[in-house]
């Protein structure tokens, strides 16, 4: 039994492949040359609070105490600092590098605040030619955390200390920062809504400075 007509089926499809063929596959640029997106300007606030969580409870599974947990978040805000910083810098100022210490301290609390939790943070102050404040009245990490009783006093802005430690020397200025509460007056009631980062400059940072 013969099948007619297959054999010239598979002829014109043969000659309507070559005819039309196959559109050349376009270039794809490799993304180390592609431009660097400005991304978005705001995230979900309950999944970085979810993340945020998630971070806490995986050290503190792995730590036996306060002063241990917030090392542990420090050094975490400190790997995120260090890169917000270059890509900050990259997209808003891609010509110009901060060379002195005002003006990274004043870029820290101004961008990168805004670029990380939406605002600048609510004060930049000087206590001594090798220690600053930064203040800020609404620290986001510290929104929706519950604090377990074997940890009364631990406070997770410590991890916005690290970033902003990490910041700093990514930019070449070595310091050391802690975050603490500090009471604010409200309405002649005293209450503890304001957090400070107190950045404690190296010796080495202030010899360069002394010598602009």
């Amino acid at each position: 039994r013969k099948i007619i007509g297959k054999p010239k089926l598979q002829k014109e499809n043969g000659a309507h492949a070559r005819g039309k063929g196959m559109a050349p596959s376009p270039s794809i640029e490799p993304i180390v040359d592609q431009p660097l997106s400005s991304g978005k300007n705001e995230v979900s606030l309950s999944a970085f609070a979810f993340l945020f969580s998630e971070i806490v409870q995986y050290h503190l599974q792995r730590v036996s105490d306060t002063n241990e947990l917030e090392l542990k978040l420090e050094e975490a805000g400190a790997h995120v600092g260090r890169r917000v910083l270059e890509l900050i810098a990259y997209r808003e100022k891609p010509t110009r590098r901060e060379t002195r210490l005002n003006g990274i301290l004043t870029f820290i609390q101004n961008n990168v605040w805004k670029n990380l939790f939406g605002r600048a943070a609510d004060s930049l102050e000087i206590y001594n030619d090798d220690e600053y404040m930064i203040s800020d009245r609404d620290v986001l990490v510290n929104r929706f955390i519950s604090v377990p009783k074997d940890y009364q006093g631990m406070n997770c802005a410590s991890f916005v200390a690290g970033v902003v430690k990490g910041c700093l020397e990514s930019a070449g200025f070595d310091a050391q920062v802690s975050a603490y509460d500090a009471p604010t007056a409200d309405d002649g009631h005293y209450s503890v809504t304001r957090t400070n980062f107190l950045v404690k400059v190296d010796a080495t940072v202030l010899e360069r400075e002394q010598s602009f």
